[in-house]
């Protein structure tokens, strides 16, 4: 058991000083020994682990996916605040984890446009780790219409509305360079002050 423990701590640093990598010197410019040399391991070593750059990327998003899920799952878990609240909070997390991986999503515009070059659509790949994401806004927006406090709008049009701020807040990211959340946080903001039940 604690074989498995240690090689599950090992293949979560290595997740981790990769994406700090990738993050610091773009995915082009990392080697598998430049991946190696950050986490102190020989290449053979890391090769027990994952079979190449791309597998480390694309598990390292997971990973990050996965962190930021638990915390969204945090809030919403909270019955102490209002299902408006628990909105505002869950898309203010989102925006500032955004915000604060700013630099991964500047890695993930080339690795994406590659990706589709060699025939694979990035969009799948996209829809496949951000689905939980949608589930939790969701959930949100179906609490309060259930409590009363929102409108009753269609839970996909909406859903898809705090969705696009997200992927606008990407986009500002990646291709603006800019990354200071907090225009989108008041639109967000706005747009939640319109579904609420008056």
């Amino acid at each position: 058991m604690a074989i498995l423990v240690e090689h599950d701590k090992r293949r979560h640093e290595i997740l981790e000083k990769s994406l700090e990598l990738f993050c610091r010197e773009g995915y082009d410019d990392v080697t598998f020994q430049k991946i190696a040399d950050a986490c102190a391991v020989t290449r053979t070593t890391l090769y027990v682990y994952f079979k190449n750059k791309q597998e480390i990327l694309v598990w390292s998003i997971r990973q990050l996916t996965t962190n930021i899920e638990s915390k969204l799952s945090e809030i919403t878990r909270d019955d102490s605040i209002s299902a408006d609240e628990c909105l505002r909070r869950v898309m203010t997390c989102i925006l500032g984890e955004c915000s604060n991986y700013h630099r991964l999503f500047k890695v993930l515009l080339p690795y994406l446009l590659s990706i589709e070059k060699s025939g694979i659509q990035p969009g799948v790949r996209v829809r496949r780790r951000v689905i939980r994401i949608k589930h939790i806004l969701s959930g949100v927006i179906i609490r309060g219409q259930n409590e009363g406090a929102f409108r009753r709008v269609p839970i996909g049009t909406l859903n898809d509305l705090l969705y696009s701020a997200i992927e606008t807040m990407m986009f500002r990211i990646a291709v603006l360079n800019e990354n200071d959340p907090s225009s989108l946080i008041s639109a967000v903001n706005l747009a939640i002050d319109g579904i609420l039940e008056k």
